[in-house]
């Protein structure tokens, strides 16, 4: 695959979908997302798509200690409007992981499997935590991403501002895209498990 090696050593987040299962979509309905499954989600990688991979893997580790995740059966809040910075990205992401979408998600059977409405937007900024809730026993748990002890390359300013103005040459663009990826990489093999990157409450 034309991927960077390092999404493969990657965390990986197991869940449980019944309705996956009673499909025959899945054998026993488990389904393991990999960092790639998020990357051609969002169609490129990034701390931030890196980032809700690791919130939603922390929230459901958090709500599911000794089993896979029941994916369909959590709701997830977002702290911010759907349109503010990275909120709608963030939350496409976590819509993998979990199952929850908004509005436009599926109604269910005869009140079975709905996801639709199991995702939520703040009307204006709450913090920074997401809330993730159980359906079955209304056990919650709040994740924040803070990815300031990841810091970037300080050249990467300069490389950004040659390629979007169009005079970058070849070897500008590839040190752009190794440092910006090397980031991504030292988040998800490094960071994945450090509780200031990753919040948990």
């Amino acid at each position: 695959m034309n991927f960077p090696d390092f999404y493969e050593q990657a965390p990986v987040v197991r869940t449980h979908d019944p309705f996956a299962a009673m499909l025959g979509a899945a054998r026993d309905g488990v389904l393991e997302y990999r960092y790639v499954d998020a990357v051609r989600l969002a169609g490129h990688s990034c701390p931030t798509v890196a980032g809700a991979f690791l919130v939603g893997r922390a929230a459901l580790t958090a709500l599911y200690p000794d089993e896979p995740a029941e994916r369909g059966a959590i709701s997830v809040h977002m702290p911010a409007p759907e349109k503010e910075g990275t909120t709608g990205v963030v939350a496409q992401v976590l819509t993998l992981l979990t199952g929850a979408a908004a509005d436009n998600g599926f109604h269910g059977i005869q009140g079975r499997f709905r996801r639709r409405g199991l995702l939520s937007f703040a009307d204006r900024r709450e913090g920074e935590a997401i809330t993730f809730k159980r359906l079955d026993n209304g056990a919650s748990v709040a994740v924040s991403l803070d990815v300031s002890p990841v810091p970037g390359d300080p050249a990467q300013g300069e490389r950004l501002r040659a390629i979007l103005q169009d005079y970058a040459d070849a070897s500008q663009r590839a040190a752009f895209a190794d440092a910006w990826q090397d980031r991504v990489r030292r988040l998800l093999l490094e960071f994945a498990d450090d509780p200031r990157v990753i919040r948990v409450t």
